[in-house]
């Protein structure tokens, strides 16, 4: 035989042994593990049908504050099991285990450096008895899952470890503990995305649902094929990196809490429980998540709720019809709404643009459809801590700033929205607004928004429903827009004054949404549902709007087909129509 046919036969051989490593039950793996008689390098697919963890082994003086961080942060560290200080066993996961020899690899953090890697910590019994031990859910829990609704999971079928990287999101820091979230990749396709996030999400204590999907750069990860743990696994074509949070996010903490000593799993290199997959799946499934592309370049998707989606397309049905007989419902484009503010949910800075000045003859020129809704927006933006402008016109910025001073005085806005202009005197003004110094990769905005603007005809200029051209009086706004399609990582909307409403209203339902609130947070800190009042306090009302109509009366702001000045938008009565349409949404929303 030559060496290249025996080397061969080797390989087969390790593949066979490999996989019927997959069959045998945990504690026959756990004993192949004592006994160092294994040669693998993870245990990625090894008892496939019981869970797996990962492993933080600290003194006891430092084990309550990190029960807290692991508490605070239960994505990345779902708590499986905390033993008592010089506690080897584990009864609640398993029934014959030795922490200090069931992991196939350890590693030794000594003043925040890691200092060895280990296959026994036998040698440091002594200490051990004054360290506890925190075991905590791993994502290889749930391949098995994924396999058997037809989904692949690459690693296993590279026969590699998983990828893992350092994000630049941070973790809920405690008194001793900070870092930044480790989160795990698969390259999932593309139609299998939704499969995925609904096969995971109940597995809570197994890292749960994804907690982003698509460009890595927007985790602060760049570069994919360079791992900071695992191996790097080979996506195919039409995959889309998907990602959890990962266990080795508490190597992380340890290393910067620099106690004198401390150890964890190799990453990669679980404890395996006798847990089965499906004790892990618990869930009251009165809900199912839903997976949308927000953005093309960057690519992005977002996850929320299938009770959310329903309530956001009625909004949806609700706006969409044309009281006033303008011919615009063909424009009705399903889950437009929606898919719009998955997209301004992820944004931290929006702008919006209004100020339609259609009344050329009177002063001030503006119509009043359009600032109630831009106003609605800008109130809920801020309520969820987004930064907010309003860019309008030059010639109107003294009126625009009235409105919000007013607004805020009476109650409608909480703190005062900053009212800007643009000046375009050169090809690259849209860009040089945009972006700092006029940089694509750092744009200023995430989202921009026109409610009821004007934007530019063929043949360059602009014009009022009368289809009298009132160039003079605006200033090109809509370049900005032009020229976002051209800026990674910045998206748009166009909406009507009710369509700003709805804007408000699915806004909260999607915060209120606690699938898509994990997915926002990457699944560290704690849900913001103690901000759920202060984001019903900034819904649209009622109450509001007839304060806000009666200042746009009085600083002379006219209804656009009408040009008058009674409580009316548009040429539709404030009292039965807007007023009706405010109430179907609140109750929509709130319910």
């Amino acid at each position: 035989m030559s060496s290249e046919e025996l080397k061969l036969t080797l390989e087969d051989e390790n593949m066979v042994f490999i996989g019927g490593l997959k069959t045998l039950l945990p504690h026959a793996v756990r004993s192949l593990i004592r006994t160092n008689k294994l040669s693998i390098s993870n245990t990625s697919g090894m008892a496939e049908g019981f869970k797996q963890a990962n492993v933080v082994i600290l003194h006891k003086s430092l084990a309550d504050d990190f029960e807290k961080f692991c508490q605070a942060n239960d994505g990345p560290l779902p708590l499986l099991y905390r033993s008592k200080p010089g506690e080897w066993k584990c009864p609640s996961l398993s029934s014959d285990a030795d922490i200090r020899t069931d992991c196939l690899q350890y590693k030794k953090y000594e003043n925040g450096a890691c200092t060895g890697t280990l296959t026994s910590l036998k040698e440091f019994s002594e200490q051990l008895k004054d360290m506890v031990t925190f075991y905590l859910g791993c994502s290889f829990t749930f391949e098995k899952a994924l396999q058997e609704v037809g989904i692949p999971v690459r690693n296993v079928e590279q026969k590699c470890n998983v990828s893992m990287y350092k994000t630049a999101v941070p973790c809920w820091d405690t008194e001793h503990f900070h870092c930044d979230l480790v989160a795990t990749m698969r390259p999932i396709p593309k139609d299998k995305l939704e499969a995925v996030v609904r096969t995971t999400y109940l597995m809570k204590r197994a890292h749960g649902a994804p907690i982003h999907i698509g460009n890595s750069g927007l985790l602060g990860i760049q570069d994919l094929s360079n791992p900071d743990y695992g191996d790097a696994v080979q996506a195919q074509p039409g995959d889309i990196p998907v990602f959890w949070a990962c266990g080795v996010t508490g190597a992380e903490a340890v290393s910067n809490c620099k106690s004198p000593l401390a150890f964890t799993h190799a990453p990669g290199c679980m404890f395996i429980t006798d847990l089965k997959v499906e004790d892990a799946a618990a869930g009251d499934g009165k809900d199912v998540p839903e997976v949308y592309r927000i953005c093309q370049n960057p690519l992005h998707y977002s996850i929320t709720s299938a009770a959310a989606v329903r309530k956001i397309r009625c909004l949806e049905d609700m706006v969409g019809v044309d009281p006033g007989d303008r011919g615009v419902t063909h424009l009705l484009t399903q889950d437009e709404l929606l898919k719009a503010c998955l997209s301004i949910s992820h944004a931290q800075s929006v702008l919006i643009t209004t100020g339609f000045p259609t009344h050329f003859k009177y002063e001030p020129p503006e119509e009043n459809d359009g600032p109630p809704g831009a106003i609605a927006m800008a109130a809920m933006l801020k309520a969820l801590g987004k930064n907010v402008a309003i860019v309008t016109d030059q010639r109107a910025l003294n009126l625009n700033e009235k409105i919000i001073k007013e607004a805020v005085e009476q109650g409608i806005l909480e703190t005062p929205v900053p009212i800007i202009s643009y000046h375009s005197d050169s090809v690259d003004s849209a860009l040089l607004f945009l972006c700092e110094d006029g940089n694509p990769e750092k744009p200023r905005f995430n989202h921009l928004i026109a409610i009821e603007r004007t934007g530019m005809a063929a043949d360059g200029n602009y014009y009022n429903a009368r289809k009298i051209n009132i160039k003079h009086l605006v200033d090109p706004i809509d370049e900005l827009f032009l020229a976002a399609q051209n800026i990674p990582g910045i998206t748009t909307t166009g909406v009507s004054n009710w369509g700003g409403y709805a804007v408000a209203c699915a806004l909260y339902i999607l915060n209120t949404c606690e699938i898509h609130d994990r997915y926002l947070r990457k699944a560290v800190g704690f849900p913001r549902s103690s901000a759920k009042m202060k984001w019903s306090s900034a819904l649209p009302s009622v109450a509001k709007e007839e304060k806000l109509l009666n200042i746009l009366q009085r600083l002379e702001v006219r209804s656009g087909k009408t040009a008058s000045l009674e409580m009316e938008v548009d040429g539709l009565p404030f009292y039965d129509i807007h007023s009706a349409m405010l109430e179907k949404l609140l109750e929509e929303t709130l319910k």
